[in-house]
């Protein structure tokens, strides 16, 4: 039996990875807060809406099966079958993927306004 060795990226990294997933699978109004020294709970939250639940639920398998490959197996995952908020803790990083009337309602970005956010989106290139 070989055993291939995991590439393990940074926390920070696993947060901007998550969110450049869910850009790419049509999550909405996608934010990556960072809460060092703010929480006591993860280093970085993760937030964006779905467009439906089964959509939630894919992107946040993808998410956890990204993750995996690179060193940060979930500790828990709840809600894939809700279609009203899917979580997705790495310890450090947590994801939280909600439908709108739930990311409306728990409105985590004003619980934790003063954290930063991330720059995640890919800086585009010069054209000729």
């Amino acid at each position: 039996m070989v055993k291939t060795k995991v590439r393990k990226i940074t926390t920070r990294q696993l947060a901007i990875e998550a969110a450049r997933i869910a850009h790419d699978r049509h999550g909405e109004d996608i934010v990556v807060l960072d809460l060092h020294g703010i929480s006591p709970v993860a280093d970085y939250f993760v937030i964006f809406t779905g467009t439906s639940g089964r959509q939630m639920s894919a992107v946040g398998e993808e998410i956890a099966d990204t993750a995996a490959k690179v060193g940060h197996k979930a500790f828990h995952v709840a809600g894939r079958d809700s279609g009203q908020w899917v979580l997705l803790d790495f310890f450090d990083v947590v994801v939280h993927i909600f439908d709108e009337e739930h990311r409306q309602y728990y409105d985590l970005e004003l619980i934790w306004g003063d954290a930063p956010r991330l720059r995640w989106k890919k800086k585009a290139t010069k054209s000729l």
